[in-house]
């Protein structure tokens, strides 16, 4: 599949289904790429709709089917886009392109030849739970106890965003951006393992009232 070079071919590649709700349209939307006048197009499409039907096959699709609908804030983006975005990191926030190659760059493989995507995600009906508790170690453990196929999650202020990625060799680790910082578990840590049904219990009673 060639990348998209035209409305009708663009058009084309936002009808790929991904999974029972997402579609490849869903994740092209990027401010920088509205802002910077850059297209948020892939090199690779058919790369880009591997690594994209397995995050939302393995990851976005059982959170969904299990806490509600999930909002897309990014996902999908282009080399040219992210290297802008790197460009300026103190205004965009991304990491340089070979960071992200396996990540929010589907369509490039990591330097290890491995597969990834990564898209940051809003679930909406655990606002109302963070709003009142700032708890958002609860979500993170339970997406850590009830999907297997996440490789990694980092979380953000603002109604708990976290980007959530699906990896070839999952990591299966949690990072926080609020504070405070830090990891809260990798494999290596003792906490990794088990169940972590408790300390999302009360999310989980909020949610069925």
């Amino acid at each position: 599949m060639k990348a998209p070079s035209s409305v009708k071919t663009l058009e084309n590649f936002g009808r790929e289904r991904l999974s029972k709700s997402f579609f490849m349209r869903d994740f092209l939307y990027s401010e920088i790429s509205q802002i910077e006048g850059i297209p948020n197009i892939p090199d690779d499409p058919e790369l880009a709709i591997m690594a994209g039907k397995a995050l939302c096959q393995n990851v976005l699709e059982p959170i969904q089917e299990q806490l509600g609908r999930i909002s897309i804030r990014s996902a999908y983006r282009s080399c040219a886009v992210n290297a802008k975005g790197a460009e300026n990191k103190n205004q965009y926030n991304c990491s340089r392109n070979e960071s992200n190659y396996a990540r929010h760059i589907w369509d490039r493989r990591d330097k290890n030849g491995y597969m990834g995507a990564t898209a940051c995600i809003i679930v909406n009906s655990f606002i109302p739970y963070y709003e009142r508790t700032n708890n958002w170690a609860a979500l993170a453990w339970w997406i850590h106890d009830n999907i297997p196929g996440y490789s990694s999650m980092s979380f953000f202020p603002k109604f708990a965003a976290f980007n959530i990625s699906w990896h070839e060799i999952p990591k299966r680790e949690i990072y926080s951006y609020i504070e405070p910082k830090g990891y809260l578990t990798r494999h290596e840590m003792p906490n990794s393992n088990g169940s972590h049904k408790a300390e999302y219990e009360a999310f989980l009673s909020d949610l069925n009232r």
